[in-house]
């Protein structure tokens, strides 16, 4: 508060203070720009391949509001078309965003431990990977009393490019589709495109041995089991391969 003080005449403090949070709150929008820019292609595709599997478009748009979880969704959209088991769909979700779990104080440890502006579920809802690597790299760079507003506007400006760009795949998803026998093919390779580039993205910090008995282990499991059998066979395969050799 001193370089508030500092900076604001006599008198003018609460109004300052106002002033200095809604910059840094239109700050965090700005730094969303460039998370948007990869949402928004995802979140159409996202909305296009509900809309594929017959997920109504209200339901996309909740699914996406409520979820908010990227390669999530996309599992959640997969389960339902090979009509996977309720106990399942949780299951995987609940495992695959266990990562939060460390997300949350990372992120929490640089915020003001005390004078807190917003609930602390409210600053948890909005967290995500591109979220919470931004937010690791840019929190230091705000002013402390200001860094609340900033997060939640760089949250927000996340939030609502995913729910925007489900909303276009969604509701104008349908007449794509039966305009274009082409993209309703090219649906089908939506999923393992996101996939091989998420594979890609966690070979750089995955040991090359892990996603191989990952692999092994999904491949197996589609022999024997359900779709979502298969997942789950792969992502304990996994995790215990990498404990096992740690």
């Amino acid at each position: 508060m001193v370089v508030v003080e500092r900076e604001c005449e006599e008198g003018e403090l609460l109004a300052c203070d106002g002033r200095m949070s809604l910059s840094a709150f239109a700050a965090g929008m700005k730094d969303s720009v460039s998370i948007a820019v990869g949402y928004i292609p995802v979140a159409i595709s996202f909305g296009l391949a509900a809309v594929h599997v017959g997920v109504s478009p209200g339901v996309a748009v909740l699914t996406s509001m409520l979820i908010y979880a990227g390669a999530s969704q996309f599992i959640l959209v997969g389960l339902i078309a090979t009509s996977g088991s309720l106990a399942s769909i949780v299951g995987i979700i609940l495992l695959m965003n266990l990562r939060h779990i460390f997300y949350g104080p990372a992120v929490l440890s640089k915020l003001e431990k005390t004078n807190r502006r917003f609930p602390l579920g409210m600053l948890a809802a909005g967290l995500t990977d591109e979220v919470f690597a931004t937010a690791v790299g840019k929190l230091g760079q705000q002013a402390p009393v200001v860094r609340e507003y900033w997060y939640v506007g760089l949250q927000l400006g996340a939030y609502s490019s995913w729910v925007l760009g489900t909303v276009a795949g969604a509701y104008f998803g349908h007449d794509w589709l039966s305009q274009s026998p082409v993209l309703s093919k090219a649906l089908g390779f939506v999923l393992p495109a996101l996939f091989f580039a998420l594979l890609l993205e966690i070979r750089k910090i995955v040991p090359f041995r892990v996603l191989v008995a990952a692999g092994i282990a999904t491949l197996l499991g589609l022999v024997l089991l359900p779709a979502y059998g298969a997942i789950i066979a792969g992502m304990v395969a996994g995790v215990l391969f990498n404990a096992r050799k740690g």
